[in-house]
C-alpha cells in the first residue's frame, strides 16, 4: 500500500537502525525526513532511496540543540504538511567503567540520549495534540531494563528514554497520540566505535560470540508498532538476539 499522506521523521538516520528504518518506510510509500549531523551521509542515503515509492527529504540536525530539533519539525510540516510519526533514534554508547571517570562522555550521552528525546517531544507534541493524532517512538535498549558492567551511565540514559515514553503515553491516554519504546539488544551498528575505555573494549571482545541483530530487524519492529489499528498502542517492543538468554 502506498501511504503518500503519511510522514515519518527519523533522527540518527545516517546509519544503522535509522538508515534501515528509513529504507523500510520509504519502500512502503511513506514520506520520510532523514535527520542527522552528517550531511554527506544522509545525502548518500537520499540518493540511494530515490528508487522507492516514498518521498525523501534531508535536514541536517543536531538533536542536542533544541532550536535545530524545532527547525526539523517545522521543515517537515512545510515540506509535507504534517508529521505523523517521530522516531527519536539518535543515540550514543561510549561504554565505560565509572571508576575511569569518563565525565565528558557521560555528559554527551545525557545530552543526546535524554535531552535529544525531550527536544523531539517538545517540538512535535503541540502539533500532534492540535491534530489529535500521531506517534512518537524512541530507541531505548535492553540496557534500559537491565544494567551490565561498564553500561551504568548508558543504561541510565536508556532507562530515562523508556520512562519518558511510558510517562508521556500515560499523559496522552484517551487521545489518538501513541508512544512506543523500541529496546534492541546487541545490534550490528557502529555504536560501539565510540567506546574509548580500553577495559570496556577488552570486556566486550572477550565475551561469548553472539550473532547480533541486524538493523533491519529493528526497523521491522518499528514498522510493526506503527501499523497497528488505532485502537492498539504498542507501548514497548524488546528485540534480542536469539542466542542470548
Amino acid at each position: 500500500m502506498i501511504r503518500k499522506n503519511k510522514t515519518i521523521v527519523i533522527t540518527g538516520a545516517s546509519s544503522g537502525i535509522g538508515e534501515a528504518t528509513a529504507e523500510k518506510f520509504v519502500h512502503e510509500g511513506y514520506n520520510v525526513v532523514l535527520a542527522a549531523r552528517r550531511k554527506d551521509k544522509i545525502q548518500a542515503i537520499l540518493d540511494r532511496l530515490s528508487q522507492y515509492n516514498g518521498n525523501v527529504k534531508i535536514k541536517v540536525t543536531d538533536v542536542t540543540s533544541q532550536k535545530e530539533v524545532q527547525e526539523l519539525i517545522d521543515f517537515t510540516i512545510k515540506e509535507f504538511q504534517q508529521v505523523d510519526i517521530l522516531f527519536n533514534n539518535t543515540g550514543l554508547m561510549p561504554l565505560s567503567f565509572m571508576k575511569n571517570r569518563k565525565v565528558d562522555e557521560w555528559e554527551k550521552m545525557i545530552d543526546v540520549n535524554i535531552k535529544g528525546v525531550l527536544y523531539g517531544v517538545n517540538a512535535v507534541l503541540p502539533y500532534m495534540m492540535e491534530r489529535n493524532e500521531g506517534h512518537i517512538i524512541t530507541t531505548s535498549s535492553v540496557a534500559g531494563h537491565e544494567v551490565a558492567p561498564a553500561e551504568t551511565v548508558y543504561a541510565a540514559t536508556k532507562f530515562a528514554a523508556r520512562v519518558i515514553m511510558e510517562g508521556l503515553g500515560k499523559e496522552l491516554a484517551g487521545t489518538n497520540i501513541r508512544t512506543t519504546s523500541i529496546s534492541p539488544g546487541f545490534t550490528a551498528t557502529d555504536l560501539a566505535s565510540t567506546i574509548t575505555d580500553q577495559e570496556a573494549i577488552d570486556m566486550l571482545t572477550s565475551g561469548p560470540e553472539v550473532t547480533p541483530l541486524q538493523s533491519k530487524d529493528v526497523a521491522e519492529a518499528v514498522f510493526y508498532a506503527v501499523n497497528q489499528p488505532s485502537r492498539v498502542n504498542v507501548n514497548e517492543v524488546i528485540v534480542r538476539p536469539n542466542d542470548l538468554p
